[in-house]
């Protein structure tokens, strides 16, 4: 008679009968994990569906308890328990690349990523082995589709910096309540709340935009989070860190009021970090041109001063003409003793105050002499 009782129970879950409308979904879960075999549901928590486009990548975050830190966790593709097959482990990575997983212990959260996702990519479990004993797995669906997903977000990995503010849109396309939630904690519901310490608001910004602003970051709101309609979910990392160093130049501005006051404004803008390995090229070429000049000049500085030092006709020496010219021997008798060698003449005058014009220019004292040989 039990036996039968759950066939019934089954037959109306699967024809959506009036009936199971007032089946808690839990309990429903909870009824078919035993029947499958599968155990430690409790164990692990993670989206329940989320909606993708085709030849996208998705993330989906898995959490467990701490007992399982240590053990090993993968993915399992299928639509039931009993007849899934493994896709990716911690100890054992996907040779194809389309699966990966990565396992934060501090956190207690491993990560498992599909990509190039495909229409027939819809149903896996998150599994927790345990060994000698039942592995803990926890169900999820992707809805696969070619169009635009029913609910999104521009990306599913953020960065937020420790003391900010940072916003996240999830954009979806159709009406209704939606909240904001950290994976293992409780969710923002309403307009306003906070999650660890941090303040959350959130509010329609445009037509089917759901904004979630986070205020006041620490680091301990680094994690996982998703919005969530209805049953469908987009996990949303955020990761909370210190904000890089920036040199800050202040502008300062001038505001004349009506009444003739003037207000002083100071904005404060951040000035981009510069590499500096981007001048090694031309600063290098530049000093090799700098030696290759200055090599250049003290060459021909040097030849410059070898022309300098070689010897030059003065022009301030006395300038002596000479004119030499034979005569007979019977004129030179009457003034020496005969013989029969030759006999030479010579008479030097020396002409003063007449203006003789040199390569210079300048007036100076010219001697002529006149050599005379007889013969």
């Amino acid at each position: 008679m039990k036996k039968r009782k759950w066939k019934l129970v089954l037959k109306f879950s699967s024809s959506h009968c009036f009936f199971c409308s007032f089946i808690d979904m839990a309990l429903y879960a909870r009824i078919i994990s035993i029947l499958t075999g599968l155990t430690g549901v409790h164990s692990i928590t993670t989206v329940s569906e989320v909606s993708v486009k085709t030849g996208k990548s998705i993330s989906i975050p898995c959490l467990y308890e701490s007992k399982y830190q240590n053990h090993v966790k993968y993915l399992c593709e299928g639509y039931t328990w009993g007849s899934c097959r493994y896709a990716v482990k911690t100890n054992k990575p996907d040779p194809s690349g389309k699966y990966s997983i990565s396992d934060d212990k501090n956190q207690q959260i491993f990560t498992v990523t599909i990509k190039q996702l495909a229409y027939e990519n819809t149903d896996y479990w998150c599994v927790v082995e345990i060994n000698n004993g039942a592995d803990h797995g926890k169900y999820f669906k992707l809805s696969v589709t070619g169009g635009t997903p029913s609910l999104y977000v521009d990306h599913q990995r953020i960065t937020g910096y420790i003391g900010e503010n940072i916003t996240i849109r999830c954009r979806h396309s159709y009406s209704g309540k939606m909240k904001w939630c950290r994976l293992g904690y409780h969710c923002v519901t309403g307009s306003s709340g906070s999650i660890d310490g941090a303040a959350v608001t959130t509010h329609m910004s445009k037509p089917n935009v759901f904004t979630v602003t986070m205020s006041g970051l620490k680091s301990e709101n680094s994690g996982w989070y998703w919005c969530a309609k209805g049953d469908i979910q987009i996990p949303v990392y955020l990761n909370v860190t210190e904000k890089p160093i920036t040199t800050i130049a202040p502008t300062v501005a001038h505001k004349v009021t009506g009444n003739g006051t003037i207000n002083t404004f100071e904005d404060k803008q951040e000035r981009v970090p510069f590499d500096l390995k981007i001048l090694i090229i031309p600063l290098s070429l530049l000093i090799v041109v700098v030696i290759v000049a200055f090599l250049i000049w003290f060459i021909i500085k040097q030849k410059l001063r070898k022309a300098e030092s070689t010897p030059t006709a003065e022009t301030d020496e006395e300038v002596t003409y000479a004119n030499v010219r034979n005569v007979g021997r019977k004129r030179a008798e009457r003034s020496f003793t005969e013989r029969d060698g030759e006999i030479t003449y010579s008479s030097v005058v020396t002409i003063k105050n007449q203006s003789i014009k040199t390569s210079e220019g300048k007036g100076t004292e010219v001697t002529y002499s006149t050599l005379a040989t007889l013969h």
